[in-house]
């Protein structure tokens, strides 16, 4: 008899969570990774406020998608390694669960780095980075990414050459929402109306949803041996 879909969800989710919590290892990577990105960048830019704002937009959504792919290799690469990712194949649970909970816990970790990523660039390049929306805006992207993510990191885990292969495999499928993170946060920073940035945050929205309907539907497949 199958575990019911949520409660599979949440174990896997609350599995990786104390995991992490005991071992910090890919919010370390993640983090020491994100914070030298964004020094790195912090040096080189030497702007006036109006380019900042422009550049800080950049600055902070390519930190974030590259912290989540070494993230995300190393989070499956480690359940491939250990066995758990077959474990969870041969139980009797719906694939779907297991994207679910992987997923769930790609998204905590990557959003936590996201948000510290947002303090740093708000101290180092003094532009405000956390008001109402803009927090929406970093929610979305984020899940966004780590829907992408999740799915093609189950599928490339099983290749040698998973530490290069994920990158070039999901860039491009990111490419529509790193613009409108983008796109969103520069509107919003820069005080635009409403009516400039909110169409972005819609556009999020509804990548995230296709996203996600395909990443559950895919998932199943992508495991398969």
């Amino acid at each position: 008899m199958k575990t019911p879909f949520l409660a599979a969800a949440m174990a896997i989710f609350r599995k990786d969570a104390l995991a992490e919590s005991r071992s910090r290892e890919l919010i370390g990577a993640m983090g020491l990774f994100a914070l030298l990105d964004v020094l790195i960048f912090s040096f080189a830019l030497e702007l006036n406020r109006e380019a900042r704002i422009e550049a800080v937009s950049g600055v902070l959504w390519v930190t974030i998608i590259f912290a989540s792919i070494l993230g995300l290799n190393r989070s499956m690469a480690m359940e491939r390694d250990q066995g758990n990712l077959d474990v969870l194949l041969l139980a009797p649970l719906p694939r779907s669960a297991i994207f679910t909970g992987k997923l769930l816990g790609n998204f905590l970790f990557t959003l936590l780095v996201g948000m510290a990523v947002a303090f740093v660039i708000t101290i180092l390049f003094n532009v405000p980075l956390f008001s109402e929306w803009l927090l929406m805006v970093l929610v979305m992207g984020t899940a966004g990414f780590t829907i992408v993510g999740t799915l093609l990191a189950a599928m490339t885990a099983q290749t040698r050459a998973r530490e290069t292969l994920l990158p070039i495999v999901m860039l491009p499928l990111a490419v529509p929402l790193l613009l409108a993170a983008v796109r969103g946060t520069t509107y919003i920073l820069s005080e635009a109306a409403q009516g400039e940035w909110l169409p972005w945050l819609s556009i999020l929205a509804v990548l995230d949803i296709i996203y996600l309907v395909l990443g559950i539907i895919l998932f199943e497949f992508v495991v398969e041996e």
